[in-house]
């Protein structure tokens, strides 16, 4: 390859990091045609671009960032890679747990780069997967913030409907 392809790539990943900063570097060697076929469907469904990478070139671009966090990540570079880049920062992580639901082995996670934080290992599958979209903890706060406002109108209600039934009780007493 010569160095001006390899300065478009790094350029190119460049700009999609810039886009989506959420990454998953993901293991996909050993799928046929019609798994990757299907998985790329399936990423593309999901709004997730898949991109397979030289690892030193992926490494160039990850260098540049300058973030002593996204070092962890470094030791996954190792092997066959695909990166998936994602918008939301657990979608990846939900389809990877999805194929593997539905019987296929891979994509395995080797790491992730999520909300600026590194996770390594396929372990940690399960952590990502839990992570909450901007607009799911958006709707959590303000059902939080809900919560107060209805329990104290329920209490006024409750509280209004006993005592007009205690007045109406004692006024049909007399």
């Amino acid at each position: 390859m010569r160095k001006e392809e390899k300065l478009e790539i790094i350029e190119a990943i460049s700009a999609q990091l810039q886009e989506t900063p959420n990454f998953y570097i993901t293991d996909i060697s050993g799928l046929n045609a019609g798994q990757t076929s299907k998985l790329r469907r399936q990423c593309f469904e999901q709004g997730i671009k898949l991109c397979v990478v030289k690892n030193t070139l992926f490494h160039k671009v990850v260098a540049q960032l300058e973030n002593p966090e996204i070092e962890l990540i470094y030791p996954a570079l190792e092997g066959p890679t695909a990166i998936m880049f994602a918008e939301a920062p657990n979608a990846a992580a939900k389809l990877i747990k999805k194929c593997h639901e539905n019987g296929m082995e891979k994509p395995v996670l080797k790491a992730a780069y999520v909300q600026e934080c590194a996770f390594v290992g396929a372990d940690k599958l399960d952590e990502l997967c839990a992570i909450k979209s901007r607009e799911e903890l958006i709707a959590d706060i303000v059902a939080l913030l809900q919560s107060p406002a209805r329990n104290v109108i329920s209490a006024l209600q409750s509280a209004g409907g006993t005592i007009a039934g205690l007045v109406k009780t004692l006024s049909e007493k007399e």
